[in-house]
């Protein structure tokens, strides 16, 4: 009779530990909750409260209650200088299997590389080619192709087991003949090229919106940038943000 007692008392016993392991396993999985993470320029991120980057408003589209929305995109960054600054190495050390990141840059790459106090251009393309840079201090710097630095972000990303999106650059407020200026032959196309090289989801932001902004008209557009071509307010916020998700959708 002690021997079945005490059999039960271990079964008990044995019962109870594998449920505390069970609800501490569940726990953990519910705080460990995906995160996406967004990297960019000001049209993602912008704290002036006149113009707004699309990462601000892009929570709304979401249920926060089953994903994190983490916007570490940096007003006046290029691929190059996010990367040299180290913010990618920051974003990097936080990615955990499950997570996604959003990687959309290109207004600001688009200066010939050089030494100059902003010191944020890449080359142009896809490829390999480098130049070398000498600054003043007696540092040196190798300067990449647009493509090779969203490429590294992709596959950094991939060895986290995280889901890296790349985005082309939203349009700006460039009218010709009726139609809105797009990135296809140059920042749009890159980005596309890298996403399909490294086999990972492209979202064409940059065609989406234009194509809104083609329906919408010109004279309509205009409301959306409020101070220069680049940056909008919170309505062209709010559309670019609904054009991620158009995108999503899409893929």
């Amino acid at each position: 009779m002690k021997q079945i007692i005490g059999t039960k008392r271990k079964t008990i016993f044995i019962l109870a530990a594998a449920f505390i392991l069970l609800s501490s396993f569940a726990f953990l999985w519910v705080i460990q909750k995906p995160t996406l993470y967004i990297i960019g320029d000001s049209t993602v991120r912008n704290d002036n409260k006149v113009q707004w980057g699309w990462g601000t408003l892009i929570t709304d589209f979401f249920d926060t209650t089953k994903i994190n929305i983490s916007n570490q995109a940096m007003a006046g960054r290029s691929s190059r200088s996010y990367t040299n600054e180290g913010r990618w190495r920051k974003v990097d050390s936080l990615l955990k299997p499950g997570d996604f990141v959003l990687i959309q840059f290109g207004h600001n790459d688009g200066s010939y590389p050089d030494t100059s106090a902003k010191n944020r251009g890449t080359l142009k393309g896809t490829g390999e080619e480098t130049v070398e840079l000498n600054f003043a201090d007696g540092h040196k710097e190798t300067v990449h192709t647009y493509g090779w630095y969203i490429r590294q972000f992709v596959k950094s990303a991939k060895a986290k087991g995280a889901t890296p999106i790349v985005l082309s650059m939203i349009p700006r407020n460039i009218f010709k003949d009726g139609k809105v200026e797009r990135a296809s032959q140059n920042f749009g196309k890159w980005a596309k090229e890298v996403a399909e090289q490294e086999g990972v989801p492209f979202i064409d932001l940059n065609a989406i919106t234009a194509d809104k902004y083609d329906a919408l008209g010109e004279e309509k557009v205009k409301e959306y940038f409020p101070g220069d071509h680049t940056h909008t307010n919170k309505l062209g916020a709010d559309l670019n943000a609904q054009s991620i998700v158009d995108g999503i959708q899409q893929n």
